[in-house]
């Protein structure tokens, strides 16, 4: 039996997820939804299937096993709590929305429905990551440095701040999810922004850069830096130092360096967004949520994180988590 899927959102992540999927056999791609009618018809050509432009119309006409919400932050209203209430199995991209209310809401509903769900989080996916994670083991990590350089992306929404989150909470969370990944949860954190230098970008309220200072449960102490200055393609990873461990994880370079004991590079050898989608559907299939690195309720504590930084930023003040 196939897992017959239907998505969201059919703009650029969706179509990287719908490219991953169709190399999958026990994947069906059922049904597309999106507010531009033209592109959802453009998929819906591609991969077969329905095209719709309204996700009730949607949800109440297809026998769907699971829908891949692909939103932009602000977009995000009912189409979790819809499609789990219907027992629909969910994989959500990050951010998974701009609202904590919302969030944990959706949470419950996920919870009590006792649906499968994953989140975008593909790093978790990664077999460098993992490697350093299982490098790390029960190593004590003293200092952890994490960094999101990039350009501004194209996207129209991304550069307003109400309607992306901003780069800590769109962009970066990639980073401080791993953050998470790698040194447990954080207890308090202060945030500070640098501004001013994109007036010449029209309708444009992100910050230029951010710097934040975190203080792990575990003793751990890091930064995470983000900034959309470059003009150059982004760079974007983070360093984990720990008394004779030096890991260095180069997330847009796909390498990991490792000085130990001994000293290794390693380059990804399997595709993260493969093994991601491939994970779903077979939890999916089989029901077993333990195939899944990033589930809604792990994410949720991401967004929490991402959120205090943010308030941070606006309150000038150490934020205790």
């Amino acid at each position: 039996m196939k897992v017959r899927i239907g998505f969201i959102g059919t703009g650029r992540i969706a179509n990287r997820h719908l490219e991953k999927l169709s190399r999958i056999k026990d994947a069906q791609l059922v049904s597309f939804c999106d507010v531009i009618k033209e592109r959802a018809q453009e998929v819906a050509a591609r991969y077969g299937g329905k095209f719709y432009t309204n996700h009730y119309e949607m949800l109440d006409k297809e026998d769907l096993d699971a829908v891949y919400i692909c939103l932009p932050p602000f977009a995000h209203t009912d189409q979790e709590i819809l499609a789990a209430e219907r027992g629909i199995n969910l994989f959500i991209e990050k951010p998974i929305t701009l609202s904590l209310e919302k969030a944990r809401q959706i949470n419950e509903i996920i919870k009590k429905t006792g649906i499968i769900s994953s989140v975008g989080y593909v790093y978790r996916y990664s077999d460098i990551v993992n490697r350093a994670k299982a490098e790390v083991g029960d190593k004590k990590i003293a200092l952890l440095l994490g960094y999101y350089l990039s350009s501004m992306p194209y996207a129209r929404w991304w550069k307003k701040k109400n309607e992306s989150g901003g780069q800590i909470v769109e962009q970066t969370t990639h980073i401080f999810d791993l953050a998470r990944y790698f040194a447990g949860e954080v207890d308090k954190l202060y945030a500070q922004r640098s501004q001013g230098l994109m007036n010449n970008v029209e309708n444009c309220n992100v910050d230029d850069a951010s710097c934040v200072s975190l203080h792990f449960k575990s003793g751990t102490i890091g930064t995470i830096s983000s900034t959309c200055l470059l003009r150059r393609k982004g760079n974007w990873g983070i360093d984990l130092i720990g008394k004779d461990i030096e890991i260095n994880l180069f997330l847009s370079s796909h390498l990991l360096r490792i000085n130990g004991e001994r000293e290794e590079e390693i380059r990804v050898a399997r595709d993260p967004y493969q093994e991601e989608n491939q994970a779903f559907i077979e939890a999916v299939k089989e029901d077993d949520p333990t195939k899944i690195k990033s589930p809604y309720s792990d994410a949720l504590k991401t967004l929490e994180l991402t959120l205090a930084a943010d308030a941070s930023l606006e309150r000038e003040e150490i934020v205790t988590l």
